[in-house]
């Protein structure tokens, strides 16, 4: 696994604690106000004195923090799961964003397969996040829910990890090639 992958599951399992956290405590509509404000405002002074892809991560990185933030005061606002699972989702997406907005330091294969390993978080997050929604609902209702939900998201994730082996099989040629794609459909399951 790579440290982009790597560091992407961990933001996102940190995103998913910071999204319970704040799921416990309902807030005021004041407070959700506030917090929004103070998103819209808070971010973006920090990468006026960057240039290149640098200042680009870093518009990315500052984007995602302000929806993070609204997603979470609107979380904690209105203390649903509806809610807390948007919030989630936030956190994946703006983990992609930056992630694929660094994956412009590189080129050719190596940024393919960049941003795949980023699509292929994302993918996973999302599915995690699905199922932490559907497990959070009522046990009655959520025993069938999560076990098809856990379905998907393992559905899911294999694509995305399929869709990265692939990616990676094209920096071969040839017979190395053909043994790699070969390795991967087997590998996850595909015909």
């Amino acid at each position: 696994m790579s440290k982009l992958m790597i560091s992407l599951l961990a933001a996102t399992g940190m995103a998913f604690a910071g999204a319970v956290i704040a799921a416990d405590t309902g807030i005021s509509r004041d407070d959700y106000k506030a917090r929004v404000d103070q998103a819209a405002q808070q971010f973006k002074d920090n990468c006026k004195s960057m240039s290149g892809n640098a200042k680009d991560v870093c518009m990315e990185e500052a984007k995602g923090k302000e929806k993070i933030a609204r997603a979470e005061a609107e979380a904690a606002y209105k203390n649903t799961d509806a809610a807390r699972y948007d919030a989630r989702v936030a956190h994946v997406e703006a983990e992609y964003a930056v992630a694929k907005e660094k994956c412009d330091d590189q080129t050719g294969n190596a940024k393919d397969v960049c941003v795949k390993e980023a699509k292929a978080a994302e993918v996973k997050g999302k599915a995690d996040a699905k199922v932490n929604k559907v497990s959070s609902e009522t046990q009655h209702q959520a025993s069938a829910k999560t076990a098809s939900a856990r379905a998907d998201a393992a559905e899911d994730k294999r694509d995305a990890e399929y869709k990265v082996a692939i990616e990676k099989c094209d920096s071969f040629a040839g017979a190395a090639k053909d043994r790699c794609v070969k390795d991967a459909k087997a590998r996850y399951g595909k015909t």
